[in-house]
């Protein structure tokens, strides 16, 4: 479709995308570069990480730009669900609140559990105030571009690097919308292999075999009606195939028919997928949770995390500092203890996810980032503290890495579970100046580097609320002046 494209609404919202922070040179032009002259294909559902790299430009920051960018109605937010054997988007959302628990591949009729860490991709499109492309409107394209392109995903790979889905396209035969409260009528000539049949919505599954000597023309009936839960299977003989496609439902529908040639298991295939965002990156960083507040997790269990170390800090004797300064001057410091912590784990790749009392709660992906952000942060306040003798600030932290839940907490999204629970107690357990590590965390790639200049000293510990004693690595605390 031809462009149509706002220019005064793009010069002013990269004008305020310019001004929302302080970007690496020339960033900004590549992205309104992009938003001019990529096509529409270009503009769906951009995966920050490839931008990234086709541009030179660090994923972080980049991160930071779309996201700033869509606070600023340049692009929209696109929440999908994976299928990890087909590279179908099983399911799509404007917002973080519509993913849920479990979800289901009517393609290769598997069922998963949800984790934000693992098939749950996060992109963004460009806004359709801003520059109106045919994706806009799903309901407009042609079955075939509606699931090839918009059904599925381009960021799983076969070995030899081709998109999936390109292999996909040459194995289907039919995509055809299924008219709401009719019969429809489908032809196919097949010699050889297996028939694969199926609707996105999930009303619609066949699996026949062609197997034989060829026959005259067949006819197949299949209800589109019900959500099913299996294959329905059968043999077929080489020749023409004629499906009777009845729609029960009030809803045009889709189904898509392809031929797989013998000896190839389409379930099989060997797909990995190239680095995109998943919603565990997007939830431990900060810009998202300063620009998108309002995100929630509307699933009743929470959406589960398979891997995230948490850091938790308190202030050592605050109340006395309290008593000793008054409440005014003591809050003061507080907040920029507060801060200092913040801009400590933006550096290092994490986010707060809450403050309570005097603490914090940060969390991170990788375990040695958390790690050099604890020894960033008694660095940080011991710098702090010099000429405020009577205002010392007395940092303790603890960490460990684990599974959690996130979930919604008094509007917030935050995490929950043992994970959560244990690094607080590995904090409890830290005094004045002493960062506590899990074992999990002490045995974590590029921990030991970090750590080997220091005094490091383990102990078994029984923590409030855990059955099984721990291992526990205290860094002494002697303040290192080289994590900064």
């Amino acid at each position: 479709m031809a462009k149509t494209l706002n220019e005064n609404l793009l010069d002013e919202r990269l004008a305020q995308l310019e001004n929302a922070r302080s970007w690496s040179p020339r960033l900004i032009s590549k992205l309104e570069s992009h938003i001019r002259a990529g096509d529409d294909d270009a503009l769906f559902r951009i995966n920050p990480f490839t931008f990234a790299a086709s541009r030179n430009a660090s994923e972080k920051e980049v991160i930071d730009l779309f996201l700033h960018a869509t606070a600023l109605g340049l692009f929209r937010m696109d929440w999908a669900l994976f299928c990890p054997q087909c590279c179908c988007v099983v399911e799509s959302f404007r917002s973080l609140r519509g993913l849920h628990n479990h979800y289901r591949c009517s393609f290769c009729q598997v069922g998963y559990e949800t984790a934000l860490d693992d098939y749950v991709a996060v992109s963004f499109t460009i806004s359709p105030d801003v520059r109106s492309i045919s994706y806009h409107h799903p309901e407009r394209l042609s079955a075939w571009d509606n699931f090839i392109k918009v059904g599925n995903t381009r960021d799983g790979v076969l070995p030899d690097g081709t998109a999936f889905i390109d292999a996909k396209e040459k194995l289907g035969r039919i995509i055809s919308y299924i008219p709401a409260g009719e019969t429809t009528r489908l032809e196919l000539d097949v010699t050889e292999g297996t028939i694969l049949g199926a609707s996105p919505e999930g009303k619609a599954a066949l699996l026949f075999s062609v197997a034989g000597p060829p026959a005259p023309a067949q006819l197949r009936r299949i209800r589109y009606d019900q959500d099913v839960e299996a294959f329905t299977t059968g043999d077929v003989a080489p020749g023409k195939i004629i499906f009777e496609v009845e729609n029960l439902t009030s809803e045009r529908g889709t189904l898509v028919i392809a031929v797989v040639p013998p000896g190839v298991d389409v379930a099989g295939a060997p797909i990995t997928f190239v680095p995109f965002l998943n919603g565990n990156r997007l939830l431990t960083t900060q810009t998202f949770r300063d620009l998108f507040r309002s995100e929630v997790i509307r699933a009743s269990e929470g959406i589960a995390v398979k891997d995230v170390t948490l850091l938790f800090t308190d202030l050592k004797e605050s109340t006395a500092l309290y008593d000793r300064i008054g409440d005014l001057n003591a809050f003061s410091l507080v907040q920029q203890h507060f801060d200092r912590l913040q801009e400590v784990t933006v550096r290092h790749n994490g986010a707060i996810i809450k403050t309570i009392g005097d603490a914090i709660m940060a969390a991170f992906l990788a375990p040695a980032d958390a790690v050099a952000a604890a020894l960033a942060m008694r660095t940080d306040i011991a710098a702090f503290n010099r000429g405020k003798p009577d205002r010392e600030l007395i940092l303790k932290i603890g960490l460990h890495q684990g599974t959690a839940i996130a979930v919604t907490l008094n509007e917030r999204l935050d995490y929950f579970g043992q994970t959560v629970n244990i690094a607080a107690r590995v904090q409890a357990v830290a005094e004045a100046d002493e960062i506590y590590l899990s074992e999990q965390v002490f045995q974590a790639d590029g921990v030991r580097t970090l750590l080997e200049t220091l005094q490091i000293n383990s102990r078994i510990s029984r923590l409030r609320g855990v059955q099984q004693d721990l291992r526990l690595y205290c860094v002494s605390a002697q303040v290192d002046r080289d994590h900064t």
